[in-house]
């Protein structure tokens, strides 16, 4: 290990570790703007400059590696000079539109300016102006700005897959841009706007909306997918005004995708602000008092075993477990929170989570993609598996409908026949997954929402077992959920018991009573003559169907538990109040289980953790993801041969919320194109 001394202090280094990442370890700050710890080392901003005895100049931090006997200065005349320099060579051609500018107060180049700049400039000529690029519905750009940083150029090259932006011209013609003039086509385009250190790159939506300091900041979880990325929900009043990711390195790192941040002005469109009860084929605002005694009397006429409730994929775990506490004093127990129709084994939890974690990832050796396309369904698994793959060592297959994953992958077939070749030896990829170290088979609900999803889910795991992907140091055996409710359902028992009947018998039409908790990804025409109550925040597909509508609360309104698909536990928590007289989930089922004589016992969330932690310990364990005991599971069963189809027809509209979103109809129309074709090995 390299020991050098930096500003008088000795420090131990592991080998490769470059001066700026020890400077950090110190607690020394040196400036950047080009350097960036999840991208590629390019210095050329020459910012972070340091003095080291023995050279004849300062050298870039970022690129310099640390060596035995070093002595680096970070503070001296020289290193504050050069600094000066660099930073008024940066500010030649900068606009002084500060004031105007959506960087405004989170700006490095404002802050660095400040704190390492001169006061003056010695630049008299007149300042070079260059073109705005279009680059699609989501990033602003104000390419006058750009100090040619080249973290963009990365980032969409080695993050996303997607390698539309680069450098063209030279010198002082230089400008940052697509070749072609296109939108950009990645569904992460949007984390180019954190990572620009100035306001080249900023929120189109949010164009000249807000100031960053108006901001009352929440900590919170996404729910547009299973990944459960970790992000900051940004109010000003009453409205949500942006999201941004927090670091998390074992669930999304610092990134999140285009519609965990974009699609939240669907949130201000198509909302359910009160009680509805239809009466002479209308539906027409009604009571809470109304609405509830409508339920309660239409539940009195009809039998226990023909009512039933489907949750949907938004919907946080105290509200799933009240409904589910509600069902079983009404003697009910077809409940079920897959409205996909998955039905497959869930004995067991390690049958319905991804088992070796989302960071897990990045120790495969072989990647097997089952029924699913993970850029669509899971933006950051896709993230972490490029990831791995640019690292070298790793081949990734693919089963499945042919997709550009952004990153070269074997395909392998498109129909479940392709899992006997593999576990026969006859294809090629079998020798690839029994000379791996770490073999990793990821199971998409392309393939568990089939009508042999049960079969299936059986096949893949017997197939790790063959390859040695599960053993006691290594599990292998990952399924990739859709839905951000679905482990938490599964975790709490939101499944059919004890003759209860699941998804595909709720939606035959022999059921009376319907309770949609937030349920709209499914054929409301299935439900035949039920009387149907949506329980949601907009008035999408279930409330269109509905007889008596309750407006709840969408996911940036409410404090809820999200269990991710690798099982871990979250907190999301209360950004805003619900519009007019919704009210949160969980307390709109507290307050009607009193209209039925038999209130549940708890009146507050707490009181409600309490009795869901007791029936199921884990969920207690906030951010940690309890390993799952690992046992047989899933029963064979006849294979169809039919091709595996895509389950996200379009990714920028998957639910209630996107699908009311106008900036999510503009990617639909501008990005979406550009998404389709397919490309593997």
């Amino acid at each position: 290990m390299p020991k050098l001394t930096i500003n008088g202090h000795e420090i131990d280094v592991a080998q490769g570790t470059s001066v700026l990442q020890a400077c950090e370890q110190l607690g020394i700050e040196v400036p950047r703007f080009c350097y960036h710890d999840k991208l590629s080392v390019p210095a050329n901003c020459r910012m972070c400059l340091v003095e080291v005895e023995k050279t004849p100049k300062p050298v870039a931090s970022c690129a310099l590696p640390c060596g035995d006997g070093m002595v680096v200065h970070t503070d001296s005349v020289v290193v504050k000079n050069a600094r000066e320099n660099v930073m008024e060579m940066l500010l030649i051609n900068h606009p002084l539109d500060c004031p105007i500018c959506d960087q405004g107060g989170e700006c490095d180049l404002q802050d660095q300016a400040m704190a390492y700049g001169r006061d003056s400039s010695r630049y008299n000529e007149a300042k070079r102006a260059v073109k705005d690029k279009e680059l699609g519905p989501l990033v602003s750009t104000v390419m006058t700005r750009c100090i040619h940083c080249t973290r963009c150029v990365r980032f969409v090259d080695e993050i996303c897959g997607t390698p539309e932006l680069g450098g063209i011209y030279r010198g002082e013609s230089m400008e940052i841009g697509t070749y072609v003039n296109h939108a950009l086509t990645s569904e992460m385009s949007g984390n180019l706007i954190d990572i620009c250190p100035v306001g080249a790159l900023t929120n189109k939506p949010a164009s000249f909306t807000a100031r960053s300091w108006e901001f009352q900041k929440t900590e919170s979880i996404d729910v547009f997918d299973a990944i459960g990325a970790n992000i900051r929900i940004d109010t000003r009043g009453n409205e949500v005004m942006r999201v941004l990711p927090r670091l998390n390195e074992d669930v999304n790192e610092e990134w999140i995708n285009d519609k965990t941040r974009f699609a939240i002005d669907g949130l201000k469109r198509q909302r359910l602000d009160q009680p509805y009860v239809r009466r002479n084929g209308k539906l027409q605002p009604a009571s809470w008092n109304e609405a509830f005694a409508v339920i309660a009397d239409k539940i009195r006429t009809v039998k226990h075993e023909k009512i039933a409730a489907l949750a949907g994929d938004m919907v946080d775990c105290e509200s799933m477990f009240a409904l589910k506490m509600l069902f079983k004093g009404l003697g009910s127990t077809t409940i079920d929170c897959r409205q996909d129709g998955s039905d497959y084994d869930i004995s067991t939890r390690a049958s319905y989570v991804m088992n070796s974690g989302i960071a897990g990832i990045e120790e495969a050796d072989a990647i097997l993609l089952i029924g699913t396309n993970p850029r669509h369904e899971g933006t950051l698994v896709n993230a972490r598996i490029r990831k791995r793959w640019l690292r070298g060592g790793c081949r990734v297959g693919l089963i499945g409908a042919p997709v550009d994953l952004g990153y070269p992958h074997k395909f392998i077939g498109n129909t479940p026949s392709s899992l006997a070749d593999i576990a026969s030896g006859k294809h090629e990829f079998a020798a690839i997954l029994k000379n791996a170290k770490k073999p990793m088979f990821i199971l998409g609900a392309g393939a568990l929402a089939r009508a042999d999803g049960a079969a299936l889910h059986h096949a893949v795991r017997e197939l790790a077992e063959q390859f040695n992907a599960v053993r006691d140091d290594w599990n292998g055996f990952n399924i990739l959920q859709l839905a951000a409710s679905r482990v938490g359902g599964l975790d709490i028992g939101f499944t059919p018991s004890n003759g209860g009947a699941g998804t595909a018998q709720i939606l035959s039409g022999t059921m009376d009573v319907v309770w949609l908790l937030g349920a709209d990804e499914i054929d409301t025409k299935k439900l035949g003559n039920a009387f149907v109550v949506y329980q949601g925040h907009h008035g999408d597909a279930g409330a269109h169907r509905a007889d008596v509508i309750l407006p709840g609360a969408a996911y940036t309104e409410k404090s809820g538990i999200y269990v991710n698909t690798e099982g871990r536990p979250q907190m999301a928590l209360q950004a805003a109040f619900p519009p007019g007289e919704a009210r949160e989930d969980w307390k709109i089922i507290r307050a009607f289980s009193e209209q039925c004589g038999d209130a549940l016992p708890f009146d507050n969330l707490h009181q409600l953790r309490v009795v869901m932690v007791g029936h199921a310990p884990h969920l207690a364990n906030i951010g940690m993801a309890t390993k799952a005991k690992w046992s047989a599971f899933g029963k064979t069963g006849k294979i169809a041969s039919q091709p595996f189809a895509p389950v996200v027809a379009n990714f920028y509209m998957t639910d209630a919320i996107s699908r009311a979103s106008v900036t999510m109809a503009k990617c639909t129309e501008e990005i979406r194109p550009y998404q389709l074709p397919e490309a593997a090995e």
